[in-house]
């Protein structure tokens, strides 16, 4: 059973985050304000979250990670969808991410951006693994309220 929490408490989710490979600095120098985080659990299990913040007027996904054992049972998808209908409630149209793994987003109907078309949240240029174990994307995805 797959069940999908909030949370405000964003800082906890740092350990998380850095385990599953997702660069998080204490010393970050774009401010972002976090709004909500959602946590997947299956079976009372925690498998995965997902951090939607609000940066200079635009929505971002700050933080989405699934564990390893669990990848594959569409939870990545609910984090991103219970993230989505958060924004729409709150009246936003689009939602921007880095992405790592920008085949799952494309999946999930994102689109790759130009990074001057990007709001300003990529932080990624000043990572020791940027352009070279790491190639990540901005992307962008126009929502549409059901």
């Amino acid at each position: 059973m797959v069940r999908i929490e909030t949370t405000y408490e964003h800082e906890r989710l740092n350990s998380f985050y850095e385990a599953m490979g997702l660069e998080i600095s204490e010393a970050d120098p774009v401010g972002t304000d976090a709004l909500k985080s959602f946590l997947a659990y299956v079976n009372d299990t925690f498998a995965g979250a997902c951090t939607l913040a609000f940066r200079q007027g635009d929505y971002i996904i700050d933080g989405i990670a699934v564990d390893e054992q669990f990848r594959g049972e569409m939870l990545g998808t609910r984090l991103l969808e219970a993230a989505i209908g958060e924004i729409l409630e709150r009246g936003g149209r689009e939602l921007y991410l880095v992405a790592r793994a920008p085949d799952f987003f494309k999946a999930n109907g994102f689109d790759i951006v130009a990074r001057e078309d990007a709001p300003e949240f990529f932080e990624c240029a000043g990572c020791d693994q940027y352009r070279k174990t790491c190639f990540p994307e901005v992307m962008k995805k126009e929502l549409k309220k059901d």
